[in-house]
């Protein structure tokens, strides 16, 4: 009989942590998922429109479509990227014209909801960055019936402040999503509306800052502060 022992590899589990942050990570590709789904639809639909349509008008009418949905793609793909991603084509200060040029395409032309800017600097910080897009994520589907919002951010005594406010009739805003802000929703009841939510609260806390909200029956803000450098 051999005296030699087997060694074995222990049978380590995931700690609560890395299962919370791999919950909010298949939440956040369920939520790309949801949202890239209409436009890439209607560029499926328009294509099938356009192989049977001999119409000049029609075909015309097509192609319009096609364009419009392939932009409004490209247009989220850019945003979610930042949002939700790692954004490695970014330095760690990101130029202010880069969010509000995602943020005003994500709104889209039709004059229901508006956006007034206020920066005082010319680039922020990539994480302040991507609260900034999904705190404006927010207030956008917090206006069901259009509205305003207010982004303004500065840096001053060693941090970096950011409020975002939502104005307008009827605020829709998920009691859930208010509980993920506050790192007060159990991983359990995770779901991929309130996980871009749940992923700020982390980051905050991880940089050593915070994120909050207070919400009103037509006004919705949301703050964070981080501290800089």
């Amino acid at each position: 009989m051999s005296s030699t022992a087997k060694a074995e590899t222990p049978n380590r589990q995931p700690s609560p942590s890395s299962l919370a942050a791999l919950d909010i990570a298949a939440q956040l590709c369920s939520r790309l998922c949801h949202d890239m789904l209409s436009p890439v639809g209607a560029l499926s639909n328009g294509l099938e429109l356009l192989a049977d349509e001999k119409d000049p008008e029609m075909r015309q009418r097509c192609f319009e479509l096609l364009e419009a949905s392939a932009r409004a793609s490209a247009d989220k793909l850019k945003f979610f990227r930042l949002a939700f991603g790692a954004a490695g084509g970014f330095g760690d200060a990101v130029p202010v014209a880069e969010p509000r040029t995602l943020v005003e395409a994500l709104v889209g032309p039709q004059g229901r909801t508006t956006v007034n800017w206020q920066f005082t600097s010319e680039t922020l910080p990539k994480p302040m960055v991507k609260i900034l897009l999904n705190f404006s994520l927010i207030a956008i589907e917090a206006l069901v019936r259009g509205g305003t919002i207010d982004v303004a951010c500065e840096s001053r005594a060693g941090h970096s402040e950011l409020v975002v406010r939502a104005h307008g009739p009827r605020i829709a805003f998920d009691e859930a999503i208010g509980r993920a802000l506050a790192g007060e929703l159990p991983a359990s009841e995770l779901a991929s509306r309130t996980a871009p939510a749940a992923m700020l609260c982390q980051l905050a806390a991880a940089l050593g800052g915070q994120v909050q909200f207070a919400r009103s029956e037509d006004a919705l803000v949301l703050g964070a502060m981080l501290p800089v450098g």
